[in-house]
């Protein structure tokens, strides 16, 4: 905290605006005086107007080197940028995001329902979601007391017919044994808890009883963007256009002919305004969400040779999420988010009578990924019927809203892709998530 002495002459210059453009008021710019005091000058207008933080109102230079380097700053951008610099302070990795749309408006984040879940038949899953569970509980004791992402803890309940029954019981005791809370209930049972599920069909149910539930995806971007920031994260609006490729002699890697490796260590950026700038970094990591097949290729990842011949096996794929009113007396305000052996889910939204519902459609009905459009005929032909099966009271409803986002799709085994490219010694990989639960991923 500042001393108040200082507060005033702080004041002041906030206040003051640099009208010179002689060499002189460069030069006083490059001065560490006037540097430490344009610092102190941005603290202060965060002191003043906290949210300034998540807007570009706080103008920083353009890094031209950094030693970390993320490309997107979705949820998982800002988390992995948040976790390194929590981890190495301020004063530690120099770190920038790079984001090519700081609305967010197309973000897979912003655009997903925020699911958290366990119910995962990878232990990998299991495990990220209950730390996730965890990050979740303590929220303010990281972020301050008025950090809230609007968990809403009703967990998830997973049902089976008596084709998926025996892989629905192998899942529960393996989440059991990791640390998961939930309990299996036969038809009966689930009709008993929940009257209003129609149980024909139904084998048997998995409900989380505890870190199961639902949050704003909106609310935790924010927060783990503020978080970074704070840390000292820079976060700069621009599209990655390019890498500058460099013979780099020293360093082996296997099946490489000795002194044929290329590799990167400079990204070309296309700011707003089209200029054309670049970043050195010593690491980069991508985590472009949807995009990040398509950037994989701008590394010549899946277009060039041996290992670089491999492609990053991540596409767009569209989904859609229809928001609904009951007309009849629905589901309580207790509903868990319920997924169907059909793969049909849906969960209360609010307080009043509005659910949302979706279902991903099968490889061949693939909707085009040029345009976020919906197709509310999906709706009426695919998803309303299993609906109105599962929920007498669902064959009274009406659509009042919809919209669609992006997976990113994993099409090798539809799981996240964390870690190390096996031919750039300093690219890591961070997607393909595969809508898993957006929220468990947030934490690779």
């Amino acid at each position: 905290m500042l001393p108040a002495k200082f507060l005033p002459l702080l004041r002041t210059i906030c206040n003051s605006k640099c009208v010179h453009t002689s060499a002189f008021c460069l030069e006083k710019f490059q001065n560490p005086l006037w540097r430490t005091i344009n610092v102190l000058r941005n603290d202060l207008r965060l002191f003043k107007d906290p949210g300034a933080i998540l807007r570009s109102d706080l103008v920083q230079p353009f890094p031209t080197y950094v030693d970390i380097l993320v490309i997107g700053g979705g949820a998982i951008g800002s988390s992995i940028a948040y976790w390194l610099k929590e981890k190495s302070g301020l004063n530690g990795i120099k770190l920038a995001v790079l984001e090519k749309d700081p609305t967010y408006a197309k973000s897979s984040t912003v655009l997903s329902v925020g699911g958290l879940r366990q119910q995962f038949s990878l232990p990998e899953n299991i495990l990220m979601s209950l730390f996730g569970a965890e990050f979740i509980r303590t929220l303010k004791d990281r972020f301050g007391s008025d950090a809230d992402v609007y968990f809403t803890p009703n967990g998830y309940l997973t049902l089976a017919s008596d084709v998926g029954a025996a892989q629905l019981l192998d899942n529960a005791k393996l989440q059991k044994e990791l640390g998961a809370v939930n309990v299996l209930l036969s038809a009966n049972e689930l009709k008993e808890r929940f009257p209003w599920l129609n149980v024909d069909n139904i084998e048997v149910g998995c409900l989380g009883l505890e870190k199961e539930g639902w949050f704003d995806p909106w609310a935790m971007l924010c927060l783990l963007k503020r978080g970074a920031i704070r840390a000292g994260a820079q976060y700069v609006t621009g599209e990655l256009q390019d890498f500058t490729f460099s013979f780099q002699h020293e360093i082996e890697i296997d099946n490489v002919p000795s002194g044929t490796y290329q590799g990167i260590d400079e990204a070309i950026v296309k700011l707003p305004n089209g200029d054309m700038k670049s970043i050195k970094f010593a690491m980069c990591i991508l985590a472009c969400g949807s995009d990040s097949g398509e950037v994989a290729k701008i590394a010549k990842i899946g277009t060039g040779e041996g290992l670089l011949s491999i492609p990053l096996p991540i596409e767009r794929r569209k989904r859609y999420v229809y928001c609904f009113n009951c007309q009849d007396e629905g589901p309580g305000l207790n509903t868990p988010m319920t997924i169907d052996y059909t793969g049909t889910y849906f969960r209360r939204d609010g307080l009043g009578g509005t659910f949302i519902a979706g279902l991903s459609p099968f490889p061949e009905e693939e909707p085009q990924t040029d345009n976020l459009d919906v197709d509310h005929q999906y709706f009426n032909e695919k998803i309303w019927p299993v609906l109105a099966h599962r929920v007498h009271a669902f064959n009274s409803i009406k659509v009042k809203s919809a919209w669609s986002g992006f997976y990113d799709y994993n099409y090798y085994d539809e799981n996240g892709i964390i870690g190390p490219h096996p031919y750039y010694h300093n690219m890591f990989i961070a997607a393909g998530f595969s809508g898993h639960g957006k929220f468990k991923s947030f934490f690779a």
